[in-house]
C-alpha cells in the first residue's frame, strides 16, 4: 500500500492528537514491548503547544504523520533552530520525533519529506532523531531492549537503527547511559577527594531551595551555558525556555537531589537527579485525569515506591574545573540515594568521546548500560 504524509500544523489539535499517539500504535501493537513507557498525553499536548512552549520562539518546525492503509503508522518532524545555526555556523536542521513501523517504504518517505522540507530552508545538512533538539530527549536506542529506559530517555523498537541506515542516515554520535548501585560504598579514592574539597575555604554545596525556584534555576543557567559550551550539538539556551523546562523537572526532583556548588558566593556547578517515576507512568498509560493525578502523588508522597533515580546533569563552569568538585557532588548525589533507600542509580547521557567525565563515572563503579545514536545525513 502506499504511504500518504499528513501534514500537521500545530495549530490543529486534532491532527496534533493523532501525531502525539502514534508512539501506542507502533510500541503496544506493531511491535509490543513490556518495556515501553507511555508519556504523558498532557505533557505532550503542552510540548507541542507553541503558545506553551518557548523552544518554538527560535525554531521553525513541520510535522508529518505517515498513514497506510487506513492506519496512522509513523510520523516526523523537521526543525530549522536559530540557536543552533548561530551558534555552531552550519545550515544543519533536525529530524525530529521520529517514530515508524518496520517498513523501509514509510520511513524513506518520512525521512525524505523531512529531508526536502529542511533544504526548502536553505539548509545542508540534517541530524538527529531528536525529540526537538539536543536540549530534550535525544537518539535513537541501538541495544539493552531488555531494560526499562531510563527516565526522560528514548525507547524504541531494535529495527530503527536499520531503518535510518537503509534511509541514508549515518551515525555522527553514540550517547552513553550508565548505571551504579547507591547502596554499594563510594570508592575511596572519589571519598577523600570529595572531603578535601568541603574542607577548602570558600567551597559551599547546598541543596537548591524549592521556595525560591525559579532564582535558584537562573542561577544555575550561566553555569549550563558554559559548562556544556565545547560539547558536540550543544545548543545555547535562553532564560524563558530554561525557567520551562526546569518547572516540569521540579514536579520529579527530591530536595536531596538538587545541588548547587557555589565558590565564595559565586555559582560554580550544580547537579540534578530524577526521580524513576517510569512504574507510575506505565500505569498511568498516558492519561493524568480524572484520577491518574492522584495515583501520581499516591505513589510519589505515600507509598514511596521510587527506587531510583536519574542523574541528568552535572556541569562545572570551565575554570573550576579540575578541583574536585565534581566528585563532592558525586558523592552527596549517592549518599542521598542511598539514605533514601534507592537501590538504583542512572547517569546519562553522556557522548562517547567525552572521556574524561565518562573515566569519572567509572571511577564511582558505573558501568554503561545503554547506548543512543544520532545520525546525520548531507542533503
Amino acid at each position: 500500500m502506499p504511504t500518504e504524509l499528513i501534514d500537521v500544523p500545530l495549530s490543529d489539535r486534532k491532527l496534533v492528537e493523532r501525531f502525539i499517539r502514534v508512539p501506542w500504535y507502533v510500541n503496544r501493537e506493531h511491535h509490543p514491548s513490556p518495556q515501553w513507557v507511555p508519556p504523558l498525553l498532557m505533557d505532550r499536548r503542552d510540548y507541542l503547544n507553541p503558545d506553551k512552549n518557548p523552544f518554538f520562539e527560535h525554531v521553525k518546525a513541520a510535522f508529518w504523520v505517515a498513514r497506510v492503509n487506513g492506519r496512522d503508522v509513523g510520523r516526523v518532524a523537521a526543525v530549522v533552530d536559530a540557536d543552533y545555526i548561530k551558534f555552531h555556523g552550519t545550515q544543519t536542521g533536525y529530524l525530529g520525533m521520529f517514530e515508524c513501523i518496520d517498513d523501509h517504504a514509510v520511513a524513506q518517505a518520512l525521512v525524505d519529506r523531512a529531508s526536502a522540507w529542511l533544504r526548502e530552508q536553505g539548509m545542508t545538512s540534517m541530524i538527529g532523531p531528536f525529540e526537538l533538539s539536543t536540549n530534550y530527549i535525544s537518539g535513537v536506542l541501538v541495544d539493552a531492549f531488555d531494560r526499562e529506559p531510563g527516565i526522560n530517555m528514548p525507547y524504541n523498537p531494535p529495527y530503527y537503527d536499520r531503518l535510518l541506515g537503509e534511509c541514508g542516515m549515518r551515525k555522527v554520535k553514540d550517547l552513553l547511559h550508565w548505571e551504579l548501585d547507591p547502596q554499594k560504598p563510594t570508592p575511596e579514592r572519589v571519598v577523600r577527594v570529595a572531603e578535601k574539597m568541603a574542607t577548602r575555604s570558600g567551597v559551599k554545596l547546598r541543596k537548591m531551595s524549592f521556595a525560591d525556584w525559579d532564582a535558584e534555576v537562573l542561577r544555575t543557567l550561566e553555569i549550563y551555558n558554559d559548562a556544556w559550551e565545547k560539547n558536540w550539538g550543544f545548543v545555547p539556551i535562553g532564560k524563558k525556555e530554561y525557567l520551562h523546562i526546569a518547572k516540569d523537572l521540579k514536579m520529579v526532583l527530591h530536595p536531596d537531589f538538587a545541588l548547587l556548588a557555589e565558590v565564595n558566593g559565586e555559582p560554580a556547578a550544580f547537579v540534578l537527579t530524577i526521580q524513576n517515576v517510569n512504574p507510575v507512568l506505565k500505569k498511568l498509560d498516558g492519561k493524568l485525569f480524572p484520577f491518574g493525578i492522584f495515583r501520581l502523588l499516591w505513589d510519589l508522597k505515600v507509598r514511596k515506591k521510587i527506587t531510583g533515580g536519574r542523574l541528568i546533569l552535572l556541569g562545572i563552569k570551565a575554570k573550576f574545573r579540575g578541583q574536585g568538585i565534581d566528585s563532592l557532588m558525586f558523592l552527596a548525589t549517592h549518599r542521598a540515594g542511598a539514605a533514601q533507600g534507592w537501590t538504583s542509580g542512572e547517569i546519562g547521557w553522556t557522548l562517547e568521546d567525552n572521556f574524561k567525565v565518562n573515566s569519572a563515572i567509572k571511577s564511582m563503579d558505573g558501568h554503561q548500560v545503554a547506548t543512543y545514536r544520532v545520525y546525520e545525513r548531507d542533503l
